[in-house]
């Protein structure tokens, strides 16, 4: 006689609570998802834009990022129909419009890399020598330092001059950490340093979206979860935990009670914090959140005349209060859109949006004179966009497991060794699932041996 299948809640309907639940109904068990919203996608959403969606901020993924790539082949959607591959290749652009490029070269990993940096002519050459002697040293130092420290005093340490520092790492670590290097971990950033270019030459690829983001997980996701006989529920607020005899019951909608073996918190860290609160067995979680500080991203689109175009799908810019400008025209199809991305915190958050919105546009102007004035701007603030991944965070990332029975957490703060990123977020929903699927195999194989017996 088989155990009937555990009845799993996934509370939150983000990019981790669907990796969760698409990740169960492959191996038969039948979830139900309860998003708060009316919208599927939590931080990687789309919105309306004059005659445009766009995500309610710009993403790049690199092709070391398998845990996105698997869950979307899962659901049936293929990588080139919704994202652009194509070889690293950084442009910066100076304020007075000189370039600095670095790309990768057609050879194994990591000597794509050390060709790449020794072809950067815009780069010195002892500069360049110096960047390539830093690469062997993380290599020999196992990509990771003891104790964990600033990226900003970690290459210092490695006495990187300052040109490499500001046209190669720091932009570096801006995309990857979304923080800067005076506060990132060195520890995290090794890690994706060490994924992107000393395993695979693809892996350092850039995946660039070519639709909206509500289009490349949410919609297939939903259609896979339900097929299985699971369900998705949207405008369904988890208000508590039903918790006992260190067992998770099931939780509550107000008044309404949804039994559960299972429970996975997929939602932001303070979201998850209300609900663990109220529980002594767990309550000391919930205080470690106070730890994981929000990182923002702003957005500003901006609509040009049709004709206005980057030459290439995106650019950087140096000393400018946007640090990426991305062609939406090139990617999506909505010509004259650019997409301005600021990462991390900085003097730009205590400006008023019209004044974020003209300072960006003056930056841009410097750096392409020839372009019009934007015919029409938004701006789109991500408070909590992703954590501030500082040194030593590993201690405060929350494990999936809450030590009480059937109640998880999921998210890209949790400790997946990754950074806060749609990556991490996908990555930390599919660890949480297969905890689960562990679990309910153990229950399975113990109630086989009681009925033998």
């Amino acid at each position: 006689m088989a155990q009937p299948s555990p009845r799993v809640v996934i509370v939150g309907g983000g990019w981790t609570g669907l990796a969760t639940a698409v990740e169960l109904a492959r191996h038969g068990i039948k979830p139900a998802l309860l998003e708060a919203g009316r919208q599927l996608g939590g931080r990687a959403r789309a919105v309306r834009f004059g005659p445009f969606h766009v995500d309610n901020g710009q993403h790049i993924l690199l092709g070391a990022f398998r845990s996105v790539l698997d869950i979307l082949g899962t659901v049936g959607v293929a990588e080139a129909s919704v994202f652009r591959r194509q070889p690293l290749r950084l442009v910066m652009v100076e304020p007075d419009g000189r370039r600095f490029e670095i790309g990768t070269a057609r050879l194994p990993a990591p000597l794509h890399l050390a060709a790449g940096l020794l072809r950067a002519r815009s780069l010195g050459m002892a500069a360049r020598l110096k960047a390539l002697a830093l690469l062997r040293a993380m290599r020999r130092q196992g990509f990771t330092v003891d104790p964990d420290c600033s990226v900003a005093d970690y290459l210092a340490s490695h006495r990187q001059p300052p040109e490499a520092l500001r046209t190669v790492w720091r932009p570096l670590c801006l995309a990857a950490l979304n923080t800067a290097p005076e506060e990132a971990s060195t520890r995290v950033f090794l890690r994706v340093v060490r994924d992107a270019f000393f395993v695979r030459r693809r892996h350092s690829d850039l995946l660039l979206p070519t639709l909206d983001l509500s289009a490349c997980l949410p919609r297939p996701a939903t259609d896979y979860i339900e097929s299985r006989g699971g369900t998705v529920r949207l405008g369904a607020r988890v208000s508590a935990l039903q918790l006992g005899d260190g067992a998770v019951a099931g939780v509550y909608l107000g008044e309404e009670r949804v039994a559960a073996d299972h429970v996975v918190i997929a939602t932001p860290p303070e979201t998850c914090a209300a609900l663990l609160r109220d529980h002594a067995r767990v309550a000391h979680i919930a205080e470690a959140y106070r730890h994981l500080v929000p990182q923002p991203v702003c957005t500003v689109f901006l609509r040009y005349p049709q004709p206005v175009a980057l030459d290439r799908d995106m650019v950087g810019l140096l000393d400018g209060t946007a640090h990426w400008l991305f062609d939406r025209g090139r990617l999506t199809g909505d010509r004259g859109l650019i997409a301005a991305v600021i990462n991390g915190r900085g003097p730009h958050l205590r400006l008023a949006n019209e004044a974020l919105i003209d300072r960006v546009v003056r930056d841009i102007a410097v750096r392409f004179p020839r372009w019009p004035a934007p015919i029409e701007t938004k701006l789109i603030r991500e408070r909590s966009a992703t954590i501030v991944a500082r040194p030593g965070i590993d201690r405060y990332r929350p494990a999936h497991a809450t030590g009480v029975r059937g109640l998880w957490i999921a998210g890209d703060y949790t400790a997946t060794g990754y950074p806060s990123s749609l990556e991490g977020a996908v990555r930390s929903g599919v660890l949480c699932a297969r905890w689960i699927l562990r679990h309910a195999y153990a229950a399975s194989e113990t109630h086989l041996h009681e009925e033998r017996d």
